[in-house]
């Protein structure tokens, strides 16, 4: 006898007096027994599930129960279901959260809790504005204004998409629910409605202006506050203020991604700043003292020391870059670069021959050595 003749009570092992929980508890078990996947291969056992499923259908929405009670399976099969959704295992709405039970009490809720979901507020999507600074505004921070055309809410509908005075209304076609299900095989797919486009509700009378979406591009003003001690790299989010959701959704966010422009002097590298002291011979020779400049508006005393070479790296500790959101600041390392005299008066090329005259080796070390290694190389 096929499930369409058969006693639906029979079917499900149940009285005809059986109350909501026993016919749920005899479905779950009858199902987790019959179901496909604990019995392949078997064509029985999908017949049987099947059966069971068409039975709980119909017997679990009151509605239908009395129609099936009253009419038998006439009630299904001319048109007098009363509107109470499609007969058959997938008809009604409500079936599913118990095939999701199921499913998720087979295979451990790889499937998900039951019952459609309700719609979803679509929210605008999230934005990004690249902005440049200066090595001197990372440093300071700074409080600036950008102006960016953007989707705000229309002002004409205030936002809801509909001409003012109308309202939307529940989607006929998902009852509100946003989406709609179809049986594939032994499972549900579920899929936005494709009347409301997965909103839930429909508008019938667009606002002109927006032309139904709630929203319009336009220009926008916006106060960006720099933190000082950024870097190329650092993102500032505005929640808010990116694009506007669909007909009253929460607006996106606006993030603000910093490039630091490049330094004529200084090079960054995290919260070090990097740059190359020229020096002159005679300094590195006697040593002394040279100024660099801060970006704080005050200078930097360096001590040179006596016979530096050119590659040495001196560090002035907090002469740096500001700790992003911290106190303190970074170290600045200088290379110090001797710079070798292009243009002599006669004076100095004089005392330079006398110099040079006095010199016996050991005032440049290195050099020396390296000749000598020359000479036993190639034992000159």
């Amino acid at each position: 006898m096929s499930s369409a003749q058969s006693n639906y009570y029979a079917t499900l092992e149940c009285a005809r007096d059986a109350d909501a929980a026993a016919l749920k508890s005899a479905y779950r078990k009858l199902a987790m027994k019959y179901h496909p996947d604990r019995n392949p291969g078997d064509a029985g056992a999908e017949a049987r599930f099947k059966a069971i499923s068409e039975a709980y259908d119909v017997l679990k929405d009151p509605q239908k129960r009395a129609a099936y009670d009253r009419y038998g399976h006439e009630a299904f099969t001319q048109g007098m279901n009363g509107g109470g959704g499609g007969g058959g295992p997938f008809g009604g709405r409500g079936d599913f959260a118990d095939i999701g039970d199921i499913f998720e009490t087979i295979f451990g809720g790889a499937f998900g809790g039951g019952g459609a979901q309700r719609p979803q507020t679509r929210r605008g999507a999230d934005l990004r504005y690249d902005m440049q600074v200066t090595l001197e505004e990372a440093f300071h921070g700074k409080s600036t204004e950008i102006e960016i055309e953007v989707s705000q809410a229309c002002d004409t509908c205030d936002g809801s998409g509909a001409t003012p005075g109308t309202s939307e209304r529940q989607c006929n076609l998902c009852n509100g629910m946003g989406s709609v299900r179809a049986k594939q095989g032994l499972f549900v797919i579920e899929r936005p409605c494709p009347t409301c486009n997965g909103r839930g509700a429909v508008i019938e009378s667009p606002c002109r202006n927006c032309r139904g979406e709630g929203r319009v591009d336009k220009a926008q003003t916006l106060q960006i506050d720099i933190p000082a001690g950024v870097d190329t790299g650092t993102r500032i989010r505005l929640s808010g203020k990116g694009e506007a959701g669909q007909r009253g959704s929460p607006a996106g966010d606006l993030y603000i991604f910093l490039h630091v422009k490049p330094h004529r002097v200084f090079e960054r590298e995290g919260t070090t700043l990097a740059t190359r002291v020229p020096v002159s011979f005679t300094t590195a020779a006697l040593g002394g003292l040279v100024e660099i400049p801060d970006l704080d508006g005050s200078t930097n005393k360096l001590e040179i020391p006596v016979g530096i070479q050119s590659g040495k790296q001196l560090r002035i500790r907090g002469a740096g870059m500001p700790v992003l959101q911290g106190r303190g600041r970074g170290d600045m390392v200088a290379e110090i670069v001797v710079e070798t005299p292009t243009k002599l008066s006669r004076r100095q090329k004089e005392i330079l021959e006398e110099f040079k005259a006095t010199e016996t080796g050991d005032e440049c070390p290195e050099s020396r050595g390296f000749f000598d290694k020359l000479k036993d190389v190639f034992g000159s």
